[in-house]
């Protein structure tokens, strides 16, 4: 893989991750829930027993979202390469729905695992990730485009 693709799947990945991050945090404030993807996943490792400090747990779970979201946009890539679908906004926003079932299952296992759920609206939540995920898809779509 070249260094251009990379850069654009790399590019396309940290703005998709950011925007959605970005609509989680404003749901999460107006609707006065915790929507934050990066602090529950620092809260299932902590549940988990990973035996890090509070600090490196945070560090470690914007990583591990934004590596996911990194996944996602090279699951894409792969796609519009291969001509499995076409580039376009119904795609991305497919995509994004795909995704975004995929980020709720995983999440719903997750919190299974986990021995004390947080004390969130889990319906709320869930809904608000499959929009963060069709604005992911969109958003990855834009700026994969641009390159």
């Amino acid at each position: 893989m070249e260094i251009y693709t990379v850069l654009q799947i790399l590019i396309s990945s940290i703005a998709a991750t950011s925007a959605m991050t970005l609509f989680s945090y404003a749901v999460s404030a107006s609707a006065r829930e915790l929507y934050k993807e990066p602090v529950l996943l620092s809260y299932i490792l902590t549940h988990l027993h990973v035996e890090l400090s509070p600090a490196v747990k945070n560090i470690l779970a914007w990583i591990l979202h934004y590596t996911i979201g990194l996944g996602f946009v090279t699951a894409y890539h792969f796609i519009w390469v291969h001509e499995i679908l076409d580039v376009t906004w119904s795609v991305s926003i497919l995509l994004g729905a795909v995704s975004g079932i995929i980020g709720i299952i995983t999440w719903f296992l997750l919190f299974k695992i986990v021995p004390q759920k947080p004390d969130i609206n889990f319906r709320g939540y869930y809904v608000q990730l499959l929009v963060a995920h069709l604005i992911f898809g969109c958003i990855a779509y834009c700026v994969y485009r641009l390159f």
